[in-house]
Formats: C-alpha cells, structure tokens, sequence
C-alpha cells in the first residue's frame, strides 16, 4: 500500500485546550487587534484584552445557568462576531459546542438536539427562535434558549449572560480552563449527511489544537503570522472549514472579520481588503464565471478569453521551467487590462487564498494562480478536524490536494480508497459504536474516498467509493471529474452524473440564474425569459452540448456523457439537493428527478 507520512514537528500538553489562546494573546498582546467588526457600517477593532474580557464574562454567564464541565451547548447561527465569541465562552465553561446550521430545517435541529443532549441553545434571531421553538420544547436534556440578536422583550444573549454571572468570580473561569484536558471533547459536529442522519463526529481540544499547529507550521503559517494581516470570514461557522482556519488564524494573531452576506461580498470585500480568504470551489467559480458573463455583456469577451488562456498558460508554465518571452509580454499586458481588475474585486490586498470542502479543477486553480491570487487547495473532512492536507506556498502542485500537515500519515488501500491517521483524526461518533468501528480500523481512518498519493506525498482525489457508477457493461465510473469541469462552465450551476446499471452515462444539468440574464441577451431571447422557457431551446442545448463535449475530453468513450437534460429548476438547500456546504445530495436527486432520469433512457 503506498504510504506517507509528515514528520510532527510540535508536541500538545495535557492540560492544553483551545481556548488557551484567548488569555495567552490578552495576557502576552492585549492591545493586539484579533477581530474587526462591523458596528454601524463601520468595521471596529476588537483587541486581545477586550475579547477576552467578554468571553470571560459569557463564560460566568454560562457557568451562572449551570453549565457544566463536559455539558453540550448548541450554537445556531450565521458566521458573525458573536459566533467565536460564543464558542469560547463554551470552552472557557467547560462546555462542549454543537454547532448547527442557521439554515436547519426544525426536523435538523431535532435530530441534533435530541442525540447531543444539549443543555442550552443559542440561536441567532427570532426567526430561529420560531423554527425550533416546537422542537426545543420536546428536546428532554433541554433548559433553555438564548438569542444573540435583542428583541423588544429580550435582550441579547451576550448582555444576558454577563448580567447573569456578574457575580461569579473571574477565578471560577480560570478553574474551569485549568480542568480542561487536551483529551477533552471541545465540539460535537454533525457531519451534513449526503445521505442518512447526520452523525455527530467528536473532537477534542488537541486534534482542533493539531489543526491549528499544523496550519501555522506550514508555510501558510509565515502569512497569517505576519502582523497586521487580515481576513474575512464568510463560510458558514457551523463547519468544521470556517472554524478550524479561523481557530489558526486566531491563534496566529491574524485579525477576523465576519460576514453572512453573500450577496454583497465583493463590496464587502472592498471595505475590508483581506490579505487572505478562505473558501469553497463554487465561490471561485461564481467569481470567475460573474467576471466573464459582464466581460462578454460588455462586449469584451474576447478579450477576457484570452486573458484567461494567457492566466492559465503562464500558470502552468510555472511548473515547466518558467514562461517564455511573448508569454510574459502577454501577462504583463492582461495584468494592466484583466487581472489588475479581478484581484480589487477581492479588497485589492489578497495575497492568496485557501479552498476546501469540495474539489478545485485545475484549470481553475491554474487561472487564479495566473492573475496573482493563487488558491492553495487542501483536503480533509469533518473527522480530520478539516484539513489533513494542504498545498503551501513553495510546496504546490495544482489539480493536487497537497500533503499532509505535519504529524499526518495517508495510506492508499488496495481497492484505492484514502485512508488517514494522524494527531487531526477524531476518535469516534458520539454515541455510535457501530459507525465508529465501520469508519476507524487498526487507527485508520477510511475516509471513502478514493485518490493516489505520489512519493513527494501530494495527494490527488478521483473520486468517492460510494459515487462510483458502474454501468450495465460494467463500466466503473466516478462522476466527480466530469460534474467539476461541467460546474466551471459560466451558464451552468449544478451537474450530476447518472447512469448506474443503464447501458451509458447521463447527466443532469441546472441552469445559473445569476448568468441567464446576460446569456439571453447575447442570444437574443427577450428579457425575463426562464430556463423553463429555453428547455427546447436550440441555442442553450448547443452551448450545453460544447461544454459536456469538453468535459468528455477528460473520460474514456466508455465514462462520457452520452446524453443530459436541463432541469427547469436549480438544485438548492432549501429544497433539500444541496448540503449546507453545496455538496450534492445524490440520493435526494434521484428520487426527486426521478422521471428525468428515466427519460435519458427512454427507448
């Protein structure tokens, strides 16, 4: 079995936790700025000193209300200041965070709060309150909910709670931080379930402390320990993504910020002017795809075209002795016309940026990394307390997932699948004996995946074991490469590869309603035409057949997509396609569109 293993270049203390770091900036920085937030328009700094006074206070309020050592709190709410504030605070009790989706359905937090057992939960606002007011009072272990935002009758759950334990020494938090152990759960997660019921995954204060040591002993670790740097956080809190960076981010004395509002962020991003973003692959595709539909409404599309082959061609010669002469001429000139332009879109100080949760296409890799952003990928999951692996600056290798952060080893098992063990890698499912041993063998933990590892130990995915197709001639078939390159595509949104036990491979196909408009126009079609308008549509059916006729280039004739339908409608959260992370939840595809993939095969 091909194996590699990091050497671990750090050591965790027993009594360590991870909000050590919290008291250690104030005590060490206090006037260090670690958060900026947005007060009436305006971002204000928040300093080591002033943040840790208010989770202590949080932390009394928590312990005043009874929580103890080892109780679990749930947290749902959309990414904003009061989320790690809140987190802390938990830790600095003693408690144990369950993070929730703010976009969970009731049934969701049902779920959660029944298998947790969770004491309290802290929701965001009174439309929270609202969805899980039913099910909070069925919750048994439950005693109370809190609200970060006020109402007219409430008041918030930062100044309840500091009212509340106004008169619990300072030393009570002290304790409680001193009893905490690097064994210790710190945070029970529920992994977004593609399919079944979400499992809670347990993790403790040394693997999100491994995580965070692991980051910042790489070469990302030289950035986000430069003074001054910044970043924005825009990824839901609530996964292991978000929160892990953010931990190491934290811990580097890098200052947050936090944003929710998705549909504003490259004005956000102005005000705030990053040195670095974290992100999942559909944001850079969104970003790309937004930049080229207004390049080709403006009638500059050729120009963006070949901007973007010049971005990707002097990318790629970065990793084959360097770009000639009429190369460099080339980017030099797009840099002034194209780049220069994408790179203020991000704030204008972005020096890079970090992808996760889902796989990165090269040639999209390849495109930032040529217009002087370049999107280090990494690799992990929930159980690995997010990334195991990591491309670093001076260590990259683009279309791969990088290598393991220090400590980590990955084996290839026989049939391919990716197997981890490591200081990040989870001890097992809360309260679920039988999934733990299913995902965790003689310190392994199977992963599902399936990819190589090369012998410098970059690790490249192809795809899931549960994903594969196998089609009626028995063809094995993993979906991920084709779907990946199909979303890159400007006009398309979401794509998903069928064809199990039929005699060739399908695709279904969602339309971007962010790009039509600007497609119908350069095709024509009068303003306020609907995908449901355009299924027979010859124009969209052609550009849709150009782009599966691309993705086929990277399959044998036997993998490639033979026939796709256009869905009139887009596969989202709400309507229960998508994961909180976007991920396709293909089960609940086959079953709703069940008919369309019938009609692929209809004779």
């Amino acid at each position: 079995m091909p194996e590699f293993s990091a050497p671990q270049s750090f050591t965790i203390a027993e009594d360590a936790s991870a909000v050590d770091s919290v008291f250690a900036h104030a005590a060490a920085a206090p006037t260090l700025v670690v958060y900026k937030r947005k007060i009436d328009g305006r971002w204000t700094d928040v300093t080591a000193a002033e943040f840790a006074a208010q989770v202590t206070a949080v932390a009394k309020g928590l312990i005043a209300i009874g929580v103890q050592q080892g109780d679990r709190v749930a947290l749902m709410s959309a990414t904003r200041y009061e989320w790690p504030l809140v987190d802390f605070a938990i830790w600095a009790a003693g408690g144990v965070t369950v993070p929730i989706y703010e976009t969970s359905s009731a049934e969701q937090v049902r779920w959660i709060l029944e298998d947790s057992a969770a004491i309290d939960l802290v929701v965001e606002n009174e439309a929270h309150a609202a969805t899980v007011k039913a099910v909070a009072a069925e919750a048994t272990a439950l005693r109370g909910v809190y609200r970060i935002e006020a109402s007219e009758s409430d008041r918030g759950v930062v100044e309840e709670l500091t009212e509340r334990g106004a008169d619990v020494p300072d030393s009570e938090v002290r304790a409680r931080v001193a009893a905490l152990k690097s064994s210790d759960p710190a945070t029970l997660i529920y992994t977004s379930g593609t399919t079944g019921r979400p499992k809670g995954c347990q993790l403790t204060h040394a693997n999100l402390i491994a995580e965070s040591k692991g980051i910042l002993d790489s070469s990302l670790g030289t950035l986000l320990k430069t003074p001054g740097v910044s970043t924005l956080m825009f990824l839901p809190m609530a996964h292991v993504l978000a929160r892990a960076v953010s931990i190491a981010s934290f811990d580097a004395g890098a200052a947050l910020g936090h944003t929710s509002d998705i549909p504003n962020l490259v004005p956000t991003f102005g005000e705030f002017r990053p040195d670095f973003i974290l992100s999942v692959p559909r944001v850079f595709e969104k970003v790309y795809n937004s930049a080229r539909a207004k390049a080709h409404g403006e009638g500059k599309g050729k120009i963006f075209d070949a901007a973007a082959e010049t971005a990707i061609a002097w990318s790629e010669a970065q990793d084959n002795g360097g770009p000639g002469l009429v190369l460099k001429v080339k980017h030099t000139l797009f840099d002034k016309l194209v780049f220069s332009k994408l790179r203020a879109a991000l704030g204008g100080r972005c020096q890079l940026a970090i992808s996760g949760g889902a796989p990165l296409g090269a040639r999209l890799g390849h495109f930032f990394r040529g217009i002087g952003i370049t999107i280090y990928e990494g690799y992990g999951l929930t159980e690995t307390s997010a990334a195991f692996a990591v491309n670093t600056i001076g260590e990259q290798k683009v279309g791969s997932v990088g290598k393991p952060l220090a400590g980590n080893s990955v084996r290839i098992a026989d049939d391919g699948e990716i197997l981890l063990s490591g200081p990040v890698v989870f001890g097992g499912y809360w309260r679920n004996e039988s999934a733990t041993a299913d995902a965790i063998e003689n310190g392994w933990f199977h992963t599902g995946d399936l990819g190589s590892v090369d012998a410098d130990g970059y690790i490249t995915i192809t795809g899931r074991k549960k994903e594969i197709i196998v089609t009626a001639g028995g063809k094995n078939v993993s979906p991920a490469q084709l779907e990946d390159h199909l979303r890159a595509h400007p006009l398309i949104s979401q794509a998903i590869v069928v064809g199990d036990q039929q005699p060739f491979i399908g695709a279904l196909i969602t339309i971007d309603a962010d790009a039509l408009p600007a497609w119908n126009e350069r095709n024509g079609k009068p303003a306020g035409t609907t995908v449901a308008d355009l299924l027979a549509d010859a124009d969209l059916t052609a550009e849709i057949d150009e782009a599966v006729a691309e993705a086929n280039k990277l399959v044998s004739h036997a993998e490639a997509i033979k026939k796709f339908r256009v869905l009139p409608v887009d596969f989202t959260e709400e309507t229960g396609e998508l994961t909180p992370t976007m991920k396709l939840k293909r089960n609940v595809v086959h079953d709703s569109f069940a008919d369309d993939i019938a009609a692929l095969y209809a004779k």
